[in-house]
């Protein structure tokens, strides 16, 4: 005799476990995916901690790196600008904390405001960020790059770094930018510096207040060496190309890689900054729609919440790797 066995289903599309540690299937979704992603930004982390403890001797310094502020140009405010990014992404968590804890409560004039305001505090971390690649990849100071990769930066006696347009010379030359069709093995040459090689070095010689600081950081002062009178000449005599900013081939504030990281791992962080703020733009249009009212719960900003609050944490462990230590 058949026996035939019939089950009951709770109906929800979370069926696998019944809703285990008693989170939607969305909010499972979401760990799931903020776990991955923090393994990712763990790599780029350890290999940005390997490649600087390889290269600690010519690593730039960050106070030296990041030192502008908008309207305040000249002023050196080392640091100041990126602790005010961080302190707006962070208050942004703030607000997105309201506004889960306003859905709670089911009041949707509140969920709209704290995530208005969340929205606001992403775009200016995000622009923020833009102005800051803009101001690193234009360089202020320029340097010298030698025929065996140093960089040359440069000082006057009192150790406060000099521009090369400040000292350098106007020399009748003709220089001319290597394409594709003339450059070794069809290598195109990037845009050609303002001051070549034979500008900087004679400039430098009529200046005897100017001195070569190389890369290379002292160990005991933790501050970058600077040459003597005799010693900078030498190494101007292997001087192969004007370094103006940073790339991804060149970087005038010390060793490439650190460039390559910068590029690499703020433009990772700030590609999630972007996508969490067309996320919550769009979670915001369905809060003004009443969407989540009808439905009868704010997960949807729930979810959203734990994305932008791993995009905080995250900033966090870079500012501090980064820009810190």
């Amino acid at each position: 005799m058949a026996t035939t066995v019939t089950t009951s289903t709770e109906g929800k599309v979370w069926g696998g476990g019944n809703e285990p540690m008693k989170a939607s299937y969305g909010k499972m979704m979401m760990w799931f995916f903020i776990v991955s992603d923090a393994l990712t930004f763990s790599g780029f982390l350890a290999a940005y901690g390997f490649s600087r403890f390889k290269f600690i001797e010519t690593w730039p310094l960050a106070d030296e790196v990041f030192t502008h502020f908008p309207f305040m140009h000249g002023v050196p405010a080392p640091m100041y600008y990126v602790a005010l990014m961080t302190f707006i992404l962070i208050f942004s968590s703030v607000t997105m904390v309201l506004a889960v804890d306003a859905g709670h409560q089911m009041k949707k004039d509140k969920v709209a405001v704290y995530m208005f305001l969340t929205i606001i505090g992403g775009l200016i971390f995000v622009g923020s960020q833009a102005w800051e690649w803009k101001n690193f990849i234009k360089g202020e100071y320029g340097a010298v790059e030698t025929k065996g990769g140093s960089i040359l930066q440069f000082v006057n006696k009192e150790g406060k770094r000099v521009a090369l347009h400040e000292f350098a010379s106007i020399l009748p030359e003709e220089r001319v930018q290597h394409t594709r069709s003339k450059g070794l093995w069809f290598v195109e040459e990037g845009t050609l510096p303002e001051i070549s090689v034979a500008e900087v070095v004679d400039g430098f010689k009529a200046n005897e207040d100017i001195l070569v600081r190389s890369e290379k950081i002292d160990a005991t002062t933790k501050q970058k060496i600077v040459l003597t009178r005799e010693e900078s000449l030498k190494m101007l005599e292997s001087a192969k190309t004007v370094v103006e900013g940073a790339n991804l081939k060149q970087n005038e504030y010390g060793n490439k890689l650190f460039a390559d990281f910068f590029f690499f791992i703020t433009g990772f962080h700030g590609f999630h900054v972007f996508s969490g703020v067309v996320i919550n733009i769009i979670i915001f249009l369905n809060v003004l729609l009443g969407t989540y009212e009808r439905r009868g719960s704010y997960e949807m900003v729930e979810k959203v919440g734990l994305y932008w609050h791993f995009v905080d944490l995250v900033w966090v462990f870079v500012f501090t790797f980064f820009y810190l230590v």
